[in-house]
């Protein structure tokens, strides 16, 4: 199989290692990629938001499988136009991807389907927007409507910074806030089978202890011992079946990655937010423990045949993944720092060096984002994985460089944004 990943960051160079990594893939490409999955694969210098010129390159290097990694081109509809092409592609259309491109909609389908989630309104006016917080009371939980990167949401006690929030977005769904440890649980669909993957958590505040801003995410660990042994089977069965049923009713069936944003509350799984593609870096430490061809797995959903394929399969063992951000990250990026000890991490035994924000600049690696690298180890237990995590990032340096140094500490399944439930 001939396989296409496209995308820059570190869930595409996670995806296209463990397909690099699959004896049934004979070739594996990248648009335009990173200098990592340089390493390995074919990068081409195309727009991942161009559905014309995506289409035209699956065909011109006749690969047999197209897997769109970020969530703007899928809203933008770029897996329409390569499906159209008659090319299997691994990614929803433009009308399903909509329950990421909107909040307001996500909500709408899961009310629909009878998933369990948080309490919300939408709002389109600052008085709408006072009568929710009042309504709903702190902490508050202010979501762009919109896609943002994966930092449009801000969780807090502050009245005012939430209400400041609110009159920087259009649209804007505040919602109850759902107390409980937040897991990540992806399902590969084909619009009425779905597999589910091993879950895992993220954290995803920039500082030690769930504190300050949110991120796109500063690490993440997999499995979870503390979780219920059939999570993975309750929520197929209370959420992204009934989501999946709902979305094939509306004529919009759902092909590609469901990704639920979970709490684990008191009354049970509830669903935080859907993502419509695979989750960064939460995906990766899934990844690395999968045990059966992932090239097979995305193929049978893109082609609507998952049911003849076995259900993914993972190792004994855990991992875990550590993000070095660059200077001012969140609020901003530092581009251009030299990076050093990328070769002496990526020889550690059992660790993968995900690039995630990273350029060639006079033949030195340099930062080009603000999440720039991600250090993923496979160990023992969860113990093990996040002791050579750690290891493999103290070889690595560059001006600025921000990192947590309790990702997957004990204990185990805490709740991220500690200032949250502080007197």
């Amino acid at each position: 199989m001939k396989t296409l990943v496209i995308g820059t960051g570190g869930r595409e160079h996670a995806l296209a290692l463990a397909l690099s990594r699959d004896p049934g893939v004979s070739e594996v490409h990248a648009a335009p990629g990173n200098p990592g999955i340089g390493a390995f694969a074919s990068l081409h210098d195309v727009d991942p938001m161009d559905g014309t010129a995506v289409a035209a390159l699956a065909a011109s290097l006749g690969v047999d499988l197209v897997v769109v990694g970020p969530e703007a081109p899928l809203v933008a509809g770029v897996a329409d136009v390569v499906r159209d092409a008659g090319i299997a592609v691994f990614g929803p259309s433009r009308e399903a991807a909509m329950l990421e491109g909107s909040k307001a909609f996500s909500k709408e389908v899961m009310a629909a389907a009878g998933v369990p989630t948080a309490g919300s309104r939408t709002c389109t006016t600052p008085e709408e927007v006072v009568a929710a917080l009042d309504g709903f009371g702190p902490p508050y939980v202010v979501k762009d409507d919109a896609l943002a990167a994966g930092k449009g949401v801000v969780v807090t006690r502050d009245r005012a910074e939430a209400l400041a929030h609110a009159a920087g977005c259009g649209r804007v769904v505040v919602e109850e806030f759902l107390d409980g440890p937040e897991v990540s649980l992806f399902a590969v669909c084909d619009g009425r089978t779905t597999y589910p993957l091993q879950p895992a958590q993220d954290f995803k505040r920039i500082f030690d202890g769930g504190r300050g801003p949110n991120t796109g995410g500063m690490g993440s660990y997999s499995p979870l011992p503390w979780a219920p042994d059939d999570l993975a089977a309750t929520v197929v069965e209370t959420v992204v079946q009934p989501t999946l049923d709902e979305m094939a009713r509306r004529g919009a069936p759902f092909v590609g990655c469901l990704y639920v944003g979970l709490a684990l509350t008191a009354a049970g799984p509830r669903v935080i937010e859907f993502n419509c593609r695979f989750g960064d870096p939460d995906v990766q430490p899934v990844l690395a423990l999968l045990d059966s061809p992932l090239g097979d797995l995305l193929h049978a959903a893109a082609v609507g045949r998952l049911a003849d394929v076995e259900a993914p399969r993972f190792r004994d063992g855990a991992s875990v993944t550590v993000v070095l951000a660059s200077a001012g990250y969140p609020e901003s990026s530092s581009k251009g720092d030299v990076i050093t000890g990328v070769g002496r991490a990526n020889g550690v035994t059992d660790v993968d060096v995900i690039h995630a924000g990273t350029a060639l600049a006079d033949d030195s690696l340099v930062t080009a984002g603000g999440r720039v690298l991600a250090v993923r180890a496979v160990g023992y237990d969860v113990a093990d994985a996040r002791a050579r995590a750690y290891a493999a990032a103290d070889l690595v340096s560059f001006d600025g460089l921000q990192r947590r140094s309790d990702i997957a500490a004990e204990p185990l399944g805490v709740v991220e944004g500690a200032s949250l439930t502080d007197d």
